[in-house]
């Protein structure tokens, strides 16, 4: 499983609303979605538990949309389940007609890590513990996909109160976990046989 180029230790969120410094949940993703309104509450920066592998080079600059939780994505385009009640805060371009998908939940990590290992029947891998951050990544090929296809799951909560809510205003002010999928190229994801909601793990 290409973990080198899983470098998806998510960026700590600024507390000024400035598109410069407005969160970057993982390398490779532009300008982030639109800003709030209002600055959302200062946090400390988490460290990372390890210097990440840069994520691979677009021909292009990534292009962010702004966040929309209640218009989210079609559960067909994201491919792999997402967690129930879980919000969407934004999309960004991965390349090679992938995108980066971030959802956020009131959940614990260790829940919703339960609950991927349960429906993609696959253990996954801890790639961090501090901040814990636990990675379930399917096949890569390197010709077509500009990022292993997976879900990540980030525990919000070292050294931090939570991801913020893009949205101000709305209830929860932030997340103790995020989510990030990415799909395969659309071609791959309409390759899967009827029914299957993810494609089958790597052994």
């Amino acid at each position: 499983m290409r973990l080198a180029l899983a470098a998806v230790v998510i960026a700590v969120a600024s507390a000024t609303p400035s598109l410069a410094q407005a969160p970057r949940p993982f390398p490779g993703a532009g300008a982030p979605p639109d800003p709030p309104k209002a600055a959302a509450p200062s946090q400390t920066p988490a460290p990372a538990a390890a210097k990440p592998a840069p994520a691979p080079a677009t021909t292009s600059a990534p292009k962010a949309q702004p966040a929309d939780p209640a218009n989210g994505p079609p559960t067909a385009t994201v491919v792999f389940p997402i967690f129930p009640g879980a919000q969407f805060l934004g999309s960004y371009n991965a390349g090679m007609g992938q995108r980066y998908l971030l959802y956020g939940t009131r959940n614990v990590y260790l829940d919703v890590v339960t609950f991927y290992r349960d429906v993609l029947k696959d253990r996954g891998t801890e790639v961090f513990t501090a901040p814990a951050t636990h990675m379930f990544q399917q096949r890569f090929r390197e010709e077509t996909m500009a990022f292993p296809p997976g879900v990540t799951v980030k525990d919000w909560t070292y050294q931090s109160k939570g991801y913020p809510n893009p949205r101000a205003g709305v209830q929860p002010e932030r997340f103790p976990t995020v989510i990030m999928i990415v799909p395969p190229p659309p071609a791959a994801a309409a390759a899967q046989p009827p029914g299957s909601s993810a494609p089958p793990p790597v052994k």
